[in-house]
């Protein structure tokens, strides 16, 4: 068995994509994952599988959350192993890193694409890029920064979800249980 990491994008945003945790786990352990454990309402969940395929795996949730729930969640599944390399490859000093977000890319985004992103200059908004995920500091915070994962999707043209250092810790520590 291998532990995987599903992380959902845009559930349970203004009342849209409602998804109790509770259920997903109901949800997932039907559908033969154990040990499903997840953590606050934003889609974040950590199981085991004997599937190998990340990408069998994506769609076996996929269709599970569309049929279940009547809608499509974007989904990417990342190996507790990728996760934990991440994290610990993040190039932010202490004090920023606890304040700093990890948005995951789902595929490798074109060189090029990478380092235009890497080029940009917003004020105070650090962005570093690699290949499975763009590390990102701002002094302001998040929910007032440019540099948005919805800006990162289109400039990378790959899709990603972010995840702020509480949350990748907890995932971690999950994970380590």
């Amino acid at each position: 068995m291998k532990t995987y990491i599903a992380l959902l994008r845009g559930i349970n945003v203004s009342g849209k994509k409602k998804v109790l945790m509770a259920e997903l786990r109901i949800l997932l352990e039907g559908a033969n994952f154990e040990n499903v454990k997840t953590y606050i309402q934003s889609g974040n969940v950590v199981f085991q599988s004997s599937i190998k395929e990340r990408e069998t795996i994506e769609y076996l949730i996929f269709e599970a959350i569309k049929k279940h729930f009547g809608f499509e969640v974007p989904i990417l599944i990342i190996d507790s192993f990728i996760l934990q390399e991440i994290l610990k490859s993040c190039p932010f000093a202490e004090e920023k890193k606890e304040k700093s977000y990890f948005t995951l890319l789902k595929t490798v985004p074109e060189v090029q694409l990478s380092k235009a992103l890497s080029l940009i200059n917003i004020e105070n908004e650090e962005v570093i890029v690699t290949n499975q995920c763009v590390y990102f500091y701002s002094s302001k915070g998040y929910s007032h920064s440019k540099c948005n994962n919805n800006f990162i999707e289109k400039r990378l043209k790959v899709n990603a979800t972010t995840r702020n250092y509480k949350t990748m810790m907890k995932l971690i520590e999950m994970v380590n249980a």
